[in-house]
């Protein structure tokens, strides 16, 4: 169980601030753009570790979920990185986390059963993720449809986390199996870019062209590289552990990404979002020691 809040946390950890970074990106330059030139990147760096590491003497059928996992990702990080962008991130941030619902439910229909402190746990953690991104549901149409895109992300979001932990089963397979994910992720996002130039959008930010994008290039590497840690150190959370503890402390990065624009970005901390935060506290705490 320790090894499993762990690597969950640090998942966490790495959403929260791949989000923060990508939420960023997407004010100045087209989201599809992002997800493509950030998934490149990680594809690259992988594809050397691959190489490295002789993972692909691990391939096999479970490579399938790979595939699966890059063909949702790109819909999932497109329709959150446009959420994100609409705004407020009062709405994105919590509810994108609702995709929590999906691996614990896996988990529960495969026969998972959490003791008494750790379901206390989830509600209290989820309770808290909810609130910690400061929800503010009335408004404006624009919020309307970022609610809707984050909903998609989030279920999205969910079935990448099932479909990653089943991919792989040793450390070297991991690699290949994100690997495949990512290039399943560049073959989808890099599809839908296509389709997207030739009805007249742009794949360039609209202010500064190419340029702004070189200068983006670490930013883009760092989003890309931190999703994929994020992936890799939830499957091996999800191995060592029940998958209804990992997914809920996993999907705790919407207290990061709220931290971050404080630390950063100057943004106030609501008085709902400090006790969401809190709350997640606790439901880490009942998770980690039930």
């Amino acid at each position: 169980m320790p090894m499993t809040a762990l690597f969950a946390l640090a998942t966490s950890l790495l959403w929260g601030l791949a989000d923060f970074g990508g939420g960023l990106l997407t004010r100045r330059t087209p989201a599809l753009t992002v997800v493509v030139a950030s998934q490149t990147v990680a594809a690259v760096v992988l594809g050397i570790i691959v190489v490295a590491t002789g993972g692909w003497s691990e391939a096999g059928g479970q490579l399938w979920f790979a595939v699966a996992a890059g063909a949702v990702g790109p819909v999932a990080m497109l329709s959150f990185y446009k959420a994100l962008a609409l705004g407020p991130m009062g709405v994105v941030s919590p509810l994108g986390s609702l995709g929590v619902a999906v691996p614990v439910s896996v988990g529960l229909i495969v026969g998972e059963r959490p003791g008494l402190l750790q379901f206390a746990g989830v509600g209290v953690a989820i309770a808290g993720i909810v609130l910690a991104g400061g929800p503010e549901l009335r408004g404006a149409p624009v919020q309307r449809q970022a609610v809707l895109l984050t909903l998609v992300a989030a279920f999205g979001f969910g079935a990448v986390m099932s479909l990653i932990a089943e991919a792989s089963t040793t450390v070297t397979g991991l690699f290949l199996a994100l690997f495949v994910q990512r290039l399943t992720n560049i073959a989808v996002g890099g599809a839908a870019l296509y389709v997207s130039v030739r009805r007249g959008a742009r794949a360039l930010p609209a202010e500064g062209g190419a340029a702004v994008l070189l200068a983006a290039l670490p930013a883009l590497a760092f989003v890309g590289l931190a999703d994929v840690a994020a992936n890799g150190t939830y499957s091996i959370a999800a191995r060592h552990g029940p998958v209804t503890v990992a997914a809920v402390l996993a999907s705790l990065y919407p207290v990061v990404t709220a931290l971050a624009a404080r630390g950063l970005l100057g943004e106030r901390l609501r008085a709902v979002q400090a006790a969401g935060a809190g709350l997640a506290l606790v439901g880490t705490v009942l998770l980690a020691t039930g």
